[in-house]
């Protein structure tokens, strides 16, 4: 199947670089090349594509404005941006516009067929520098994924549960992750208090935006209307999240993880069809930005019908899987 693409890009030896790579590929059409970002938008419009690879520093209008006209005129516009711009907010903003990918140009050589693969069929793509997934290159020169990491564990108890939590959480600080907790404000003291008894600075850690603290009930406001996920406003809240976690990385390229328990919450609350659709795009983030997740279970007071079934459901939206 061919897709069709729209290339936005002002630097003429830039946009005639994308539009041969497009050109060898059977997969690709170019139907159009512009370098402004208001013919751009009109372009847009008339052409419909498949795919629009738009720059961010375009004259007249830049890439962000452009991407939000495009938006405001067809929703579902696949947008991925190939740019220079390195900066953690301008990604932010870009992302949280609905934008499907944020690509720098520095990494299209290696990444930006992959990235393109990724948006057309419906996934989001980041850039390494952005916490994002990176490839690895095998021995015959295959860019290959990296594997997520996308655990969940059942518990009979809450020390069991908590003892799990401060594992993932140490480990990750260790590694000089960001690190994102999404808990109620009861499980924030009592982890709180673990981490500190270990010896480690949570205060510190805390303050310097390392550790970003989320109450659940917030955060699923933030997605959930009458009891289902408005994915939209899903991925540009959390789009957005990783990346002030990833401020707070040590790690070059930064790297983020997260835990928490939105879909345990949702689950208890008898929103099955919810908590599993929450885990699938989960494990899409944890593959998009390859970012590390852990998602805890009470095994306990779970409102659903046929648990074997929603375990086998939740088994299948985690890389792996364990029962304490």
């Amino acid at each position: 199947m061919t897709h069709r693409v729209l290339v936005v890009e002002d630097h003429t030896w830039w946009r005639d670089y994308i539009c041969s790579v497009l050109e060898r590929a059977s997969r690709w059409e170019v139907v159009g090349a512009v370098s402004d970002g208001i013919d751009a938008v009109e372009k847009a419009r008339e052409l419909k594509p498949d795919l629009i690879l738009l720059d961010i520093g375009l004259p007249s209008q830049d890439g962000i404005q452009a991407a939000r006209r495009m938006l405001a005129h067809d929703p579902s516009s696949r947008i991925l941006f190939v740019t220079e711009q390195q900066c953690l907010d301008i990604a932010e903003v870009a992302l949280s516009i609905g934008a499907r990918g944020y690509i720098l140009k520095s990494d299209a050589g290696r990444e930006l067929l992959h990235a393109m693969d990724a948006v057309v069929g419906g996934e989001r793509f980041i850039s390494p520098k952005f916490a994002g997934r990176g490839f690895e290159t095998t021995v015959d020169g295959r860019a290959v994924r990296e594997i997520r990491c996308h655990e969940a564990g059942f518990y009979a108890d809450e020390s069991s549960l908590l003892d799990d939590y401060v594992r993932f959480a140490e480990a990750a600080l260790d590694a000089g992750n960001g690190l994102i907790i999404v808990v109620a404000s009861s499980r924030r003291d009592q982890l709180y208090q673990r981490l500190q008894a270990d010896g480690v600075d949570i205060d510190r850690i805390t303050r310097e935006r390392r550790c970003l603290w989320l109450d659940v009930p917030a955060v699923l406001s933030s997605f959930m209307a009458d009891g289902r996920i408005d994915e939209a406003r899903f991925w540009n809240g959390v789009g957005a999240l990783i990346l002030e976690a990833a401020r707070g990385s040590r790690r070059d390229p930064p790297r983020v993880s997260a835990c928490g328990d939105c879909a345990s919450t949702l689950l208890q609350e008898g929103l099955m069809d919810a908590a599993i659709r929450l885990e699938q795009l989960w494990d899409d983030v944890a593959r998009t930005y390859n970012v590390d997740i852990f998602c805890p279970y009470p095994s306990h007071g779970l409102r659903c019908d046929d648990e074997s079934q929603v375990f086998c459901d939740l088994r299948a939206a985690h890389s792996a899987v364990h029962v304490r």
